[in-house]
């Protein structure tokens, strides 16, 4: 159930957003508070998924209000209530971090509308922060060699910044390490990171995916849903795989990126949106371009900082570092004690032909722990890792 909070000081005003909201949707909660004051001592007490609150009210204006609440819980979304006089504000507070504002009186399908969508985007972003909570602990960037260290110093001068930034690499040599980094190490940490894997969405959706869609925009819009780029607003949306991406879909990522707006798929309103845009792909992309399969202009906007990740084979000094961090890891995640290699198996393990990269390293290593002995030995790597 959805939880709303209304703060609006005029009565009749009040009474008919409670009215509304609780009469549209049977799983709408909806609360009170006739002034910012008791409205802000709500918000401290309780958890909203929502809260509607006007401009221009006594003791404490919404501005105040929505200022002091992003400090104490910012993942809250607001909409503000604007009078006529009240719009320069309004769009001023959406600077501020509102979601959107609606003027009075409130027009019945702008409202639900919006309620709709701000509720849409509270559920995406709770999830991208427990999912974060889940993974910022998985991406560690472990390796000392020359090829790592300089990616690392990379990553220190880009990540303060906006610049956009395209990862490129094999399978399984960690792009989506960087792109971790490179969000976790930026102002912009504390919001979203939203992960977009292009090859694993089918062409005809990958658009619905990225932008959102209406209700009714085809057969299964069952409602209005915001999409990733709109989750990620104040954040970070990654395109993993964007090579895989429909010539369609590049089309809106380009206009996203030159005017930072999206529209959602069966509508034609514009979205603004603010978001860091990092992509990642497998593929050489300046040949996708050379067959027509990918657009030169989205290259370039993405191009903008090129960070290619070394292949395992190009940096086998890091293979005894990622051993130690993998076998640590797996045996915490078994619940057994970390097993030792001895030199001689990592020595055999270094000179292997690494063609699934980090990845299939990570898993020769578990399967060395679940079936070697108490020290992975080099005959247990020709047993149980031969190549």
């Amino acid at each position: 159930m959805s939880k709303i909070l209304v703060i609006e000081d005029e009565s009749a005003i009040r009474r008919v957003l409670v009215k509304i909201l609780s009469e549209e949707n049977e799983t709408y909660s909806v609360e009170d508070a006739e002034d910012g004051l008791k409205g802000l001592e709500a918000i401290k007490k309780n958890d909203y998924d929502l809260v509607l609150c006007d401009i221009k009210m006594p003791k404490m204006d919404g501005v105040e209000v929505l200022e002091a609440a992003r400090k104490i819980k910012p993942e809250i979304p607001f909409i503000m209530i604007s009078g006529h006089g009240d719009l320069d504000t309004a769009v001023n507070t959406m600077r501020m971090g509102a979601f959107d504002y609606i003027s009075k009186p409130p027009d019945l399908n702008r409202l639900l509308t919006t309620v709709r969508n701000a509720l849409d985007r509270k559920e995406l972003v709770v999830e991208n922060t427990i999912l974060k909570k889940k993974v910022s602990k998985n991406y560690q960037m472990i390796g000392e060699s020359d090829e790592i260290s300089m990616i690392k110093d990379m990553i220190e001068k880009v990540a303060p910044t906006d610049a956009r930034v395209l990862i490129t690499g094999s399978n399984g040599t960690g792009k989506e390490l960087v792109a971790h980094w490179l969000h976790e190490k930026s102002p912009r940490s504390k919001a979203p990171f939203i992960e977009v894997n292009c090859a694993a969405i089918p062409s005809e959706l990958i658009e619905s995916e990225l932008f959102g869609h209406v209700k009714g925009a085809f057969t299964s819009a069952i409602k209005d849903r915001a999409g990733k780029f709109e989750a990620a607003n104040k954040g970070t949306i990654f395109l993993d795989e964007i090579g895989d991406m429909s010539l369609s879909a590049q089309a809106k990522v380009l206009r996203a990126l030159q005017e930072s707006k999206i529209s959602r798929v069966g509508t034609d309103k514009d979205i603004k949106v603010d978001v860091r845009v990092i992509a990642a792909t497998n593929k050489d992309l300046k040949k996708e371009i050379s067959e027509g399969n990918f657009r030169e202009d989205l290259y370039h906007r993405l191009a903008v900082i090129l960070i290619k990740v070394p292949a395992l084979n190009d940096r086998r000094d890091d293979i005894p570092l990622l051993i130690a961090y993998f076998s640590d890891k797996i045996a915490h995640e078994h619940g057994t004690a970390k097993k030792v290699f001895s030199e001689k198996a990592i020595s055999l393990l270094k000179g292997y032909d690494w063609t699934g990269n980090i990845r299939e390293l990570r898993n020769v290593v578990e399967r060395l722990i679940i079936l070697g002995g108490q020290e992975v030995t080099e005959e247990d790597v020709k047993l149980f890792a031969s190549k």
